[in-house]
């Protein structure tokens, strides 16, 4: 009776003795896709519009209802990427991480890198090359060391708030009953059902963690395996999720606990290409012990599935639609939709794939992908991508700590309140002519002209 009671005072009664936010003080910004640009962020004046308001049109907000805590956007580093960025003169280097990770540009806050080789390092490679080495004496990053944590120290040295997570494409060859990184090999792309292998990758995930903190970058959270359904030409790995749980719980996480180390075991990367494994595996024994689960290419009702199944387990988004490498309008149009299902479906976040990648868009098994920007290696030129302006208005306007709050509208929208209680709002005007929206909010209304084929946020400031 008492949470009734409580809902009908929230979604009835709070709104009409509530009025810190109204329409005196609002900022407009848009991007819209028909080019990469460097800084796409233009100002739009807030003006009353007289026009007709068609269906569809109205952005109705709910800022008393709140729903999750964000974490932030971000990207992908991978080798690729990384040898692409360090071909640049450091000047160069300097202006494109600041455009992505500066404050007063994208500011991304929330990223990705593997552990080990993923599918766009240039070619198959683990910190553990020497077979049996249960000890890891052998243990070694020194791989890393010449592209991806240049890469990744760049970004700290810009946002040292920087939350960053990895996660393994496959483990060590010989901790595997194909003895290769890479799958597509009948029944035996998976690891070795030994506890042994199970103790030596339980520290190799210790040593990877250690070894990056003595470079500078910290490392926030570990997923178990990425795409553990994933039998692939590139490094991969079967992990059903019985594995992936008795793996993480009865030894990375007491191996992590033993060795001080900060940084949360997550269950994942999990998809819904071939089975519903998210859904089988929050339904086993010991769940709970997992700091939450990494989710990536699930359909939203899955994702709202898995959140009512355990309410209280984070779950995160791992990887955006990499699509194939043509970089264009129309892919970069469907963004903000993207990001919209993950969040409105109650993930904490979005990252984006490759952030970086150079001219050829190929993955190192001449898989093309897209990317924010590519780096044209012998030109020494820098090529921003539609996509990039789609994720430069997404992040600089969606940070760490900010709530979701309830709303409608038709159109591909994410709203949000952040900790001094400003309303954001980002909405993707999919029609192919300016168009008049109405906005409701604690009883008022107000009309406004959003750009065709364009995401404008919207910022309505608490007053006093």
């Amino acid at each position: 009776m008492a949470n009734k009671l409580a809902v009908f005072i929230s979604v009835f009664l709070f709104p009409f003795w509530s009025f810190s936010q109204d329409f005196k003080d609002v900022k407009m910004y848009y991007v819209n896709f028909d080019k990469g640009e460097a800084n796409p962020l233009k100002s739009l004046p807030f003006e009353s519009s007289d026009g007709k308001v068609k269906w569809g049109h109205e952005i109705v907000l709910y800022p008393n209802i709140e729903h999750q805590t964000l974490e932030g956007i971000g990207g992908a580093f991978n080798e690729i990427g990384g040898e692409a960025l360090l071909s640049l003169p450091a000047e160069k280097q300097d202006e494109l991480m600041q455009n992505l990770f500066s404050s007063d540009k994208a500011g991304f806050t929330f990223c990705r890198t593997a552990i080990g080789a993923s599918d766009f390092g240039i070619d198959a490679y683990s910190y553990s090359e020497k077979a049996d080495d249960y000890k890891m004496k052998y243990f070694s990053i020194e791989r890393d060391q010449k592209y991806v944590i240049p890469y990744i120290q760049k970004a700290f040295k810009i946002n040292p708030e920087l939350t960053l997570f990895g996660s393994p494409w496959s483990p060590p060859a010989w901790m595997k009953v194909n003895n290769s990184m890479v799958g597509l090999t009948e029944k035996n792309n998976y690891l070795k059902e030994d506890k042994k292998i199970y103790k030596a990758y339980a520290n190799y995930f210790v040593k990877y963690i250690k070894a990056y903190q003595q470079n500078g970058i910290r490392i926030d959270r570990i997923c178990v395996q990425n795409e553990n359904d994933a039998n692939t030409k590139y490094p991969s790995c079967t992990m059903p999720p019985a594995q992936m749980m008795d793996l993480a719980i009865n030894y990375i996480i007491p191996t992590f606990k033993k060795e001080n180390i900060t940084a949360d075991v997550y269950a994942g990367t999990l998809r819904t290409a071939i089975k519903t494994d998210i859904i089988e595996l929050l339904q086993l024994d010991g769940v709970d012990q997992l700091a939450g689960v990494g989710i990536q290419y699930t359909s939203p009702f899955f994702i709202t599935d898995a959140v009512r199944m355990h309410p209280d387990l984070k779950m995160f988004h791992t990887e955006g639609h990499c699509y194939n490498g043509k970089n264009n309008v129309e892919q970069a149009s469907h963004r903000l939709e993207e990001v919209a299902q993950y969040i409105n479906s109650g993930l904490t976040n979005f990252c984006y794939w490759n952030m970086i990648l150079n001219e050829t868009t190929e993955s190192g098994w001449e898989w093309t992908q897209n990317s924010l920007v590519n780096i044209d290696r012998e030109k020494k030129t820098i090529q921003y991508n539609p996509d990039y302006n789609a994720m430069y208005i997404i992040s600089r306007f969606i940070k760490p700590g900010d709530v979701r709050i309830a709303s409608n509208c038709s159109k591909p929208m994410i709203t949000v309140k952040d900790k001094d209680g400003n309303v954001k709002i980002l909405i993707h005007n999919t029609d192919n002519n300016d168009s008049v929206y109405q906005i409701h909010l604690n009883g008022e209304k107000k009309k406004v002209v959003l750009p065709k084929n364009s995401i404008t946020a919207m910022v309505i400031k608490t007053q006093a």
